[in-house]
């Protein structure tokens, strides 16, 4: 178990974290999710052992390891790192690089040069690389050098695994295999994965937990069907799944859009962004009617073909609101004066000061 309590670091007078608490179970896959310079990497060099913090402690199980005095040495710790930039050695070959983590590696169990050897085949079959064993890094392609840093770092069976960005520089369809194998070495392993990345989709993907920062302060820490699904704070609504806050008013279990007599019943809204008279709306989460039935009224200003769904942006008053539908569902065109209905929210009109659910 990893405890952090009351972890902060500060370069100059800039707080790079702040007031960071946060307990990691033994055998979790963590993603640390936000975007540049919320101080998720900063967090990670914590944890490896680079840096000391300027307040607050980290704790491997029972044992201190850092504290704002003192931090005991990343080769003191029983880690393995995968660099966002492979940081592979173009001297050694593949299999060299696996056999040098577990010569070096202070962690490491004792083994014979045969045990060794067989140690080597089998993370380098883990990882799928097992014939290119004889090749050098300029020979292998970008996510072939990305499995070899995996396997170097899981080599010597660390008790936690960091992983900085560490697909951030493959193409979009490697970063999608990668992910599967990423997320079937955890399960091989058990090993506590730290992994950190801006992109929302490995996260939710990979994670048992996600995490998301934002000015060195975590914002929220769930799961990631919680995270997408019920956002507790409008950064964690806007940038985990991309929701449109909707401006309004609250009135015990509904909330009425700005500019309309439409009201759409509480789904679990957080009490942060009830305090802020906010309803969050994935752009999944819209249909669009005609322009004559209730709800919100609004013109369509743009339309991009997706492939199996369009996205739209409808102007809604003064509010540019994103709209995701499936192919099928998507006949309208830039122009088009559209009502905006949110699916499955129990939505409500008044008429004649009477109720009636749609």
């Amino acid at each position: 178990m990893i405890i952090l309590q009351g972890l902060e670091k500060h370069y100059g007078k800039t707080a790079a974290l702040s007031q960071v608490d946060l307990t990691i179970q033994d055998g979790e896959f963590l993603a640390i999710l936000g975007p540049s310079g919320c101080g998720k990497t900063t967090l990670l060099r914590l944890l490896a052992g680079f840096m000391k913090p300027s307040a607050g402690r980290i704790s491997f199980g029972e044992t201190e390891v850092a504290n704002s005095r003192n931090a005991s040495k990343p080769e003191n710790r029983n880690i393995g790192m995968v660099f966002q930039s492979f940081a592979l050695w173009p001297h050694m070959t593949v299999e060299e690089h696996v056999h040098f983590a577990l010569k070096n590696h202070r962690f490491a169990k004792k083994r014979t040069v045969a045990e060794q050897a067989e140690r080597v085949s089998e993370v380098l079959e883990l990882v799928g690389m097992e014939s290119f064993r004889k090749r050098y890094p300029a020979a292998l392609s970008g996510g072939q050098q990305q499995r070899v840093a995996l396997a170097r770092a899981i080599a010597p069976e660390p008790d936690m695994l960091l992983m900085d960005e560490p697909l951030s520089a493959l193409d979009a369809e490697l970063r999608v295999s990668m992910r599967k194998e990423i997320k079937q070495i955890h399960k091989k392993l058990g090993a506590t994965i730290i992994y950190v990345t801006h992109d929302q989709g490995e996260a939710l993907a990979m994670a048992d937990r996600v995490l998301v920062m934002q000015h060195g302060r975590i914002e929220q820490a769930a799961g990631p069907e919680e995270i997408y699904q019920c956002p507790e704070t409008p950064f964690v609504a806007t940038f985990v799944g991309k929701a449109n806050l909707m401006a309004g008013k609250w009135e015990d279990d509904y909330f009425i859009p700005e500019g309309s007599s439409y009201r759409w019943r509480d789904k679990g809204v957080s009490e942060q962004l009830k305090q802020k008279q906010l309803f969050p709306v994935r752009p999944e989460e819209w249909q669009l009617i005609s322009a004559e039935a209730d709800g919100l009224k609004g013109r369509i200003i743009l339309s991009q073909f997706q492939g199996t769904e369009r996205h739209y942006v409808v102007q809604v008053q003064n509010q540019e609101v994103q709209v995701s539908l499936p192919i099928a569902e998507s006949a309208w065109q830039e122009g088009d004066d559209v009502t905006l209905q949110v699916l499955g929210s129990d939505a409500a009109v008044f008429e004649n000061k009477q109720l009636v659910l749609k």
